[in-house]
């Protein structure tokens, strides 16, 4: 093995926000609870766990604030929220949360259709949800979405991630995700998208979000990896989508990273057998497999 990969890895689990969001039947709040107890029963450190949007355009976050109480918190884990502007801001800050999540697009067209402005506005309408988050001593992350390609305008040049990398640096966003949206991202992509984002964020504030959908995420993933990344999102059972970009799969599953991971020497904190517990109890929720190769083979395994 070379020896420049990093030596451990921190993961993110975005599943029950960025996995659950689109799942057209309501998943009750104690069924999403009990998914972030067992992830971090697990070892996950890092849970992304509810979004403070409008109930009219994501319906399945509407139990935001019984979520976020009903966690039996653990130290040394943080629980993230995504706030996409300050009304959602305000409504969080009572429950608590450890990090918030602000995001912007790469792709202009994008912004203009996901959240009805373009990127520069989109920025400016966060800055003052980055002042009054860092006030309140919360971190604050950033997700730039569609750091690769994008559903309506195609390829997004390398430039435009460094852009609005550079947008959000400005209004004060401590940690930086690369993303690509639709998981149309090939490794050389997306080391040039991550390249892009070095000209503002050190290597250990730049985390990598890759989707699945042409199965391209583990590639991606050692791609980030060989630039020194050592931060990903990643979704337990490959939960997700997205409801801007038809077609477009879930999240890397969480499993198939661990998997990967452990397998090259590196470290996580993560009990693989748990994670696959905690991706079985929310398909079996769902009604389905998880969509996890890993998972897959190491349950087949066990019953075998």
């Amino acid at each position: 093995m070379s020896n420049h990969y990093p030596r451990r890895v921190k993961i993110v689990d975005v599943g029950p926000r960025d996995g659950l969001q689109n799942e057209k039947a309501p998943v009750p709040a104690e069924v999403k609870i009990g998914l972030v107890h067992r992830l971090q029963d697990a070892g996950l450190r890092e849970i992304e766990v509810t979004s403070y949007v409008s109930p009219k355009w994501v319906p399945q976050m509407a139990d935001n604030h019984a979520v976020m109480a009903g966690i039996e918190r653990r130290p040394g884990v943080r629980y993230s929220v995504l706030t996409p502007n300050m009304k959602g801001f305000e409504s969080a800050v009572a429950d608590r949360p450890d990090e918030i999540v602000v995001f912007g697009s790469a792709s202009e067209a994008f912004s203009q259709k996901n959240i009805n402005c373009s990127i520069a506005e989109s920025i400016e309408r966060f800055a003052p949800v980055v002042e009054a988050a860092r006030a309140a001593g919360i971190h604050v992350r950033g997700a730039m979405s569609c750091t690769v390609g994008c559903p309506y305008e195609g390829e997004v040049a390398p430039e435009r991630v460094g852009y609005l990398a550079g947008l959000m640096k400005g209004i004060g966003v401590q940690h930086i995700g690369v993303a690509d949206t639709i998981g149309v991202g090939t490794p050389v992509k997306v080391q040039r998208a991550i390249e892009a984002t070095l000209a503002h964020y050190a290597v250990d504030d730049i985390s990598g979000h890759f989707h699945d959908t042409y199965g391209q995420a583990l590639a991606n993933t050692l791609a980030a990896l060989e630039l020194g990344v050592w931060q990903f999102d990643t979704s337990v059972a490959g939960l997700g989508g997205c409801p801007y970009a038809k077609g477009a799969t879930g999240n890397v599953a969480t499993e198939d990273v661990v998997y990967m991971l452990h397998g090259m020497g590196i470290e996580t904190g993560i009990d693989l057998d748990w994670l696959i517990d905690a991706g079985d109890y929310i398909s079996g929720f769902l009604g389905r497999k998880p969509n996890s190769r890993a998972a897959t083979a190491l349950l087949n395994k066990r019953a075998g």
